[in-house]
């Protein structure tokens, strides 16, 4: 079912862009991990692949974090990543929380419409709606990958959508 499925879904050159905190937490609820360089081999074997995009927060002090990112660009992944930020808050949760979020650096990426004609985002995240339109008016096929009660209603209207744990069995560490 894997890689036949998804090929069935896009047209041309395809370029992934991986939302990582959304994907993790997708993980987190199916209780699994995905091994980045089996998805990246799962890709490159089955599709015309132009790029894929990997989208992270960045923790200067996490050493084994960096390890991750730089072993993620060795294996071919294109790394994008925002330094971590502490916000203060009196309320949830209390004292504050941290964030660093790229969803703007991935739709600004998304932006050159000239290098790909199927776009595959690996995330849930219903702040992608409009840029799925917008690839969508350029005539561009869209597929987007998460998990069913971790994908925004918004994105299931607007493109094709794969549960992630239908690929569990070719990605999952």
């Amino acid at each position: 079912m894997g890689c036949a499925m998804i090929s069935r879904y896009v047209k041309g050159r395809v370029a992934v862009y991986i939302d990582a905190s959304n994907i993790y937490h997708s993980c987190k609820r199916l209780k699994w991990q995905v091994d980045y360089r089996k998805l990246h081999d799962y890709l490159a074997g089955e599709l015309n692949l132009v790029s894929v995009s990997f989208y992270s927060a960045k923790d200067p002090n996490n050493q084994a974090q960096d390890r991750f990112l730089r072993i993620m660009e060795n294996m071919g992944y294109r790394v994008r990543s925002k330094i971590v930020k502490f916000i203060k808050s009196e309320s949830d949760p209390p004292g504050g929380f941290h964030k660093a979020n790229c969803d703007v650096e991935l739709t600004i990426d998304v932006d050159d419409l000239g290098g790909f004609d199927t776009l595959i985002l690996a995330s849930g995240d219903s702040d992608f709606k409009a840029l799925i339109q917008r690839v969508k008016q350029e005539r561009k096929w869209c597929l987007v990958i998460s998990t069913k009660g971790h994908v925004a209603k918004e994105l299931l209207d607007e493109a094709k959508f794969i549960d992630l744990k239908k690929l569990k069995t070719e990605i999952a560490r």
